[in-house]
């Protein structure tokens, strides 16, 4: 099958947002809170918002006044950046997007200071939002900044499940922040939907913060000293309009139209919204060369033409840009960014062969058990055909959750939360299966120590399942559990290597009782092999370990024989005896696979 040509969809975002009327309905809001404040002078920026409540939808918007110019941003210390570690103490609202790979980011100093006025109404502003009815948050300008971080706040605050997502549309608003803000909100995808820019051709305030001419100050908070661009940019010219979403491109765009000699003047979007709406997206195609038959190619320079990039050079104020040099990074980094989606993990899509996977071993577990031998001790032995098969299912297993558990430790940490509690019954499931049959591997191959380098994966899923729910088994529990105990997983997943440690702790004991020698390291084994005894006691008391530990063949019933060869050396003590190997010599643990074993009220203490 031949594959579909590429192409760019640009043009069609920009037509959509147009004809939405999300741009005209969000400007007029705007132009409305101008009005207001046109007799409030003041030689301090202030904010002021205005909400409008329509029957469709809701509008929050944002300005700042004196309006926010170029000479502003170029002014000193306007390019600042204030990093999120330093906002910790005064502006602690930011932190959800930190990750671990991702701990700190930086954000213009105006801009945070402009939202830190604000924060005394954020609560206000949050009860007149209805969670049932579309919300558009706007701002121009400097006000556009404020609007971006109040969007960014409000997605800390809200439940996307539950709730429409906010649209935040900024009209001529400067970068707000740096790389690492910028790859923060791309760790979520969703996040980064909700930001749409509208840069006009003739406006300089959202490109003065991309010159070399206009820094921040060398003693910057921020680790890359440049500020990124997020979200989708409306790009927009006499000739018509188009959306980009690479920030990379977007840049190097706005870099390659700044003018030092740009106007000074605050630039009004409503004739810029009015033309937009009378616009037949890209109908001009005269100035594109017809010899372009690459789709992905011609799509890019209609929209790059649309900017206004392929006006006559009279008409236009910039110089010195190479306009196909510019389509052709633009549309390597277009082809970058289309093959990087396909490669997007995506761990719903396979699921379902999860599921096959998790079911074949379901049934290797069965017929191990029938066998009298269980999983763990089959697939440790290799000694039959299907040991070897079931290498295939775990090691796909363990494929997809290594990528699916880093990524979400990649996240933000309330949408990775959010990500772990929607897959932390799967994810428990798959540890609980598989990463026995890993310490089987392990110990099998001559190591010891498993739990000193137990893979990353499984010490977080472990976590996880920790902070979802770190209650003991309340006696509810634990009688479902008996119910279900020929069902059950053992659930703590390193429990085997707990028993190979202590089978490893009763041989080194044996060799040292028979050379007859004055033994150093007695004394820790002693403590080992007993402490081991209550934590074996104590998963039995709860139910949480599966009754496969009792068959015949296993390597727990072949750690009970060495301990008791210690016990009847006397190596342990003279007389020794514990609620577990009491347990053990009565056989009392047969009752367990039923449910029916219960405990002496001395074993509970």
């Amino acid at each position: 099958m031949s594959q579909s040509p590429l192409f760019s969809s640009g043009s069609e975002l920009g037509n959509l947002a147009v004809t939405s009327g999300v741009l005209s309905d969000s400007w007029d809001v705007i132009s409305a809170l101008y009005r207001e404040m046109n007799n409030a002078p003041s030689s301090d920026f202030l904010v002021r918002f205005k909400i409008d409540k329509r029957p469709n939808c809701n509008i929050i918007a944002f300005v700042t006044w004196p309006p926010c110019t170029k000479e502003h941003l170029q002014a000193v210390g306007a390019a600042d950046f204030v990093s999120s570690s330093a906002l910790k103490h005064t502006l602690p609202l930011f932190e959800f997007l930190c990750s671990k790979t991702n701990p700190c980011f930086s954000i213009n100093k105006l801009a945070v200071e402009c939202f830190k006025s604000l924060r005394g109404v954020l609560p206000f502003l949050r009860s007149e939002i209805s969670d049932s009815k579309p919300l558009i948050i706007t701002g121009h300008g400097l006000g556009g900044s404020v609007a971006s971080l109040f969007t960014l706040w409000l997605l800390s605050e809200i439940n996307l499940s539950k709730t429409k997502r906010p649209i935040c549309v900024t009209f001529g608003s400067p970068l707000i922040g740096d790389e690492d803000l910028k790859e923060a909100i791309l760790q979520y995808s969703v996040w980064n939907s909700c930001f749409l820019h509208v840069v006009s051709a003739q406006d300089p305030l959202p490109r003065v913060l991309t010159s070399t001419h206009n820094p921040p100050s060398t003693e910057s908070a921020s680790r890359t000293n440049e500020y990124k661009p997020f979200g989708t940019f409306m790009l927009c010219s006499e000739l018509g309009f188009t959306c980009f979403e690479d920030p990379e491109f977007i840049l190097e765009f706005l870099k390659a139209t700044y003018s030092e000699v740009s106007p000074h003047f605050l630039v009004d979007y409503k004739p810029v919204v009015e033309q937009l709406q009378l616009k037949v997206i890209c109908k001009d195609t005269s100035l594109l060369d017809v010899s372009i038959s690459q789709p992905l190619r011609a799509g890019i320079t209609v929209q790059v033409l649309a900017t206004g990039l392929g006006q006559p050079l009279q008409q236009q104020p910039r110089q010195n840009i190479d306009i196909k040099a510019l389509i052709s990074k633009a549309v390597r980094r277009e082809f970058t960014l289309m093959i990087q989606k396909t490669q997007v993990f995506d761990p719903s899509k396979e699921l379902n062969d999860m599921k096959i996977n998790m079911a074949q071993l379901e049934w290797y577990k069965k017929t191990s058990k029938d066998s009298g031998i269980g999983y763990y001790d089959s697939y440790k032995n290799q000694s039959f055909t299907s040991d070897q098969d079931v290498e295939k299912y775990k090691k796909t297993l363990t494929w997809y959750w290594e990528k699916l558990v880093d990524e979400v430790d990649k996240k933000p940490q309330k949408e990775g939360a959010s990500f772990r509690t929607r897959w932390l019954f799967g994810g428990t499931n798959y540890r609980r299966m598989i990463e026995p049959l890993e310490i089987a591997a392990f110990y099998r191959d001559g190591h010891t120590g498993y739990l000193e380098g137990r893979p990353k994966h499984y010490k977080l899923l472990d976590q996880w399942l920790l902070n979802d729910d770190g209650r003991p088994a309340s006696n509810a529990n634990i009688n479902s559990k008996k119910k279900n105990v020929e069902a059950n997983l053992t659930e703590d997943s390193c429990f085997w290597a707990h028993v190979e440690e202590a089978r490893i702790s009763c041989k080194l004991m044996l060799i040292r009782n028979s050379e007859s020698s004055i033994v150093d390291l007695e004394g820790p084994h002693k403590s080992n092999l007993i402490a081991f005894e209550g934590y074996v006691l104590g998963l039995l008391r709860n139910y949480a370990v599966s009754p496969e530990i009792f068959l015949t063949k296993s390597s727990f019933m072949g750690w009970w024989k060495e301990y008791k060869e210690i016990i009847a050396k006397g190596i342990m003590g003279t007389f020794y005896s514990s609620p577990l190997t009491e347990l053990m010599k009565t056989r009392r643990y047969s009752h367990y696979a039923t449910g029916s074993l219960e405990f002496p009220e001395i074993c509970m203490q």
